[in-house]
């Protein structure tokens, strides 16, 4: 039997330097701070007063992007669309309008994904970061089911999946550093410095990471949630270079430094992975923290201008098309509140 490259006791998985141990009495009263916070602190422009721009996606312009290349499309916080040298793949996909368990009460979209979940063609393979709920959206997984080939997905979200109506045969479960071959390259699931739960009793009971695509001549590294760690070197120094990396950029706080990162930390990420071109993900969907909707686009657009980063700002819907000159746009200028 393997050794597992997670670290898993005590019934739970635990991160690589344990600084985010499971829920215990400690915890729940910096919960029970941080929900206090939510109820006295004054917070602004934590929502659009104008309609976010998207660009609508069809089944026919998807069918129109080449075959030959690889495409990436932001649908909304970090869920993403790729078209892989013709296959559709998935990056944690969440169309519900609140990353929530209640259908009534939770964060609220800040605009529609930029296609329907009934009009998106066959898709090759999903892939899931981690089971929270702006990650892993149960009823888009009860949706996708009939028309996917293979979910991805970290150690005990599988379990979830079957639960939801996933055929066992479609999923495949990973730990830290393990890969899965492909035609034209391979996918592996690497480390996150995170946590995982979706309700009472079951913090940490799956695994959260991060994952690397090496298809054709390019390469794409997308981090899920991430506090800044030392494995962003250890994941560039094994996968990289990488033409694109897909970076969490978004819902930090000073009440969450472990799990969640600073702009400065996200660009440090990247340059960590040895990556080539930066997109800012995991912000413009959903209100997740204390700073205004558009403060992680602005803060990372600002730094990447300063260290000589290329940066990609795509609008929702806009096809990003590797190995060729994209021009993307600082959008939420002309939506900031006054």
């Amino acid at each position: 039997m393997k050794t597992p490259a997670s670290i898993y006791k005590n019934k739970k998985f635990h991160n690589l330097n344990s600084q985010q141990p499971a829920k215990s009495k400690s915890s729940f009263f910096k919960n029970l701070a941080i929900l206090s916070r939510y109820i006295i602190e004054k917070r602004v422009g934590v929502n659009p007063q104008q309609a976010i721009p998207v660009e609508a996606l069809t089944p026919s312009k998807l069918e129109q992007l080449s075959s030959s290349q690889l495409h990436v499309i932001k649908l909304g916080h970090s869920s993403l669309l790729l078209k892989v040298y013709g296959e559709y793949w998935l990056l944690d996909p969440v169309f519900s309008k609140r990353a929530s368990p209640f259908p009534f009460l939770g964060p609220k979209r800040f605009h529609p994904a930029p296609i329907d979940i009934e009009a998106l063609p066959e898709i090759d393979k999903v892939l899931i970061s981690h089971d929270h709920y702006d990650h892993l959206d149960k009823q888009a997984i009860r949706a996708l089911a009939h028309k996917t080939k293979q979910f991805l997905v970290p150690m005990g979200i599988d379990l979830r999946l079957y639960e939801w109506g996933v055929e066992e045969e479609q999923v495949y479960y990973f730990d830290w550093w393990e890969e899965l071959a492909i035609d034209n390259g391979f996918i592996a699931y690497t480390p996150a410095q995170h946590f995982s739960g979706r309700g009472l009793g079951d913090g940490n009971k799956t695994l959260w990471g991060s994952w690397v695509i090496k298809a054709g001549e390019h390469s794409v590294f997308f981090s899920g949630d991430s506090g800044y760690f030392s494995g962003f070197k250890d994941i560039g120094a094994k996968y990289g270079p990488f033409d694109l990396t897909l970076i969490e950029t978004g819902a930090y706080d000073k009440d969450w430094p472990d799990v969640h990162m600073q702009p400065e930390e996200s660009l440090q990420a990247h340059l960590d992975v040895n990556g080539k071109v930066m997109m800012p993900v995991h912000n413009g969907t959903f209100d997740l923290a204390f700073h205004p909707w558009y403060e992680p686009l602005d803060r990372i657009h600002r730094l990447a201008q300063e260290q000589q980063v290329d940066l990609l700002t795509p609008k929702f819907g806009q096809v990003i098309t590797l190995g060729t000159d994209n021009l993307t746009s600082a959008w939420w200028e002309s939506l900031k509140q006054k």
